[in-house]
């Protein structure tokens, strides 16, 4: 994948994490800096990698870089408190990157930014209403991931049924190979329904 060729081409050459605190800080920049400039010539990938740098800083400061990979809520249905906040705020700052990943200029990102922290950011949002569908899917999606949290992959259902209910004590019950063969089919049944609309794959501009 892209994260290990910069791993053994880059980062290691650069000497990696056995360097000084200063040099692995400017290691971590050289990483994500490139990484933004592989994506595309322009200030918004460049700046989307900085982004990443400075969220990675706290935990490379104050050497928690490493003490931050367990499955979270291992063997728990639901996260605790401190557990949802933490997520909300990780996906708070990633979706921050990602609009400028995905904004046609840095000035457009910054006009994003600006219509997020106005005073809009109170309001009740209108797609809650208009979207239901697309809402409900998202849930359903959000659920499914959490479920998966400790797989490969979201959609690596191979034991998915079997590893959900012996882990929430459900393991007297059999689901029969139709019951996932039909999930499967329901997948591509919404997909075809509800992707219609022709939108290229973004990674097809690269």
């Amino acid at each position: 994948s892209l994260s290990t060729w910069f791993r053994d081409y880059l980062y290691i050459p650069l000497g990696g994490s056995k360097v000084n605190k200063k040099r692995q800080i400017l290691n971590t920049f050289i990483i994500f800096t490139v990484s933004g400039f592989w994506h595309g010539a322009n200030w918004t990938f460049i700046l989307w990698g900085v982004m990443n740098a400075l969220y990675f800083m706290p935990l490379l400061l104050f050497n928690k870089n490493r003490k931050n990979i367990d499955i979270v809520s291992a063997n728990k249905f639901l996260p605790s408190i401190k557990e949802f906040f933490q997520i909300l705020f990780t996906f708070f700052l990633t979706i921050l990157a990602w609009i400028m990943f995905r904004a046609t200029n840095v000035s457009e990102a910054f006009y994003i930014y600006g219509e997020i922290f106005s005073s809009t950011l109170f309001e009740f949002p209108g797609i809650l209403v208009t979207k239901k569908t697309t809402i409900s899917f998202i849930l359903i999606f959000v659920f499914i991931e959490w479920l998966q949290r400790d797989k490969n992959h979201a959609l690596e259902i191979d034991g998915f049924f079997e590893s959900l209910f012996n882990k929430y004590n459900f393991s007297f019950i059999n689901i029969p190979m139709i019951i996932r063969w039909a999930i499967y089919f329901i997948i591509i049944f919404v997909i075809s329904f509800y992707g219609r609309t022709e939108n290229e794959f973004i990674y097809f501009q690269f």
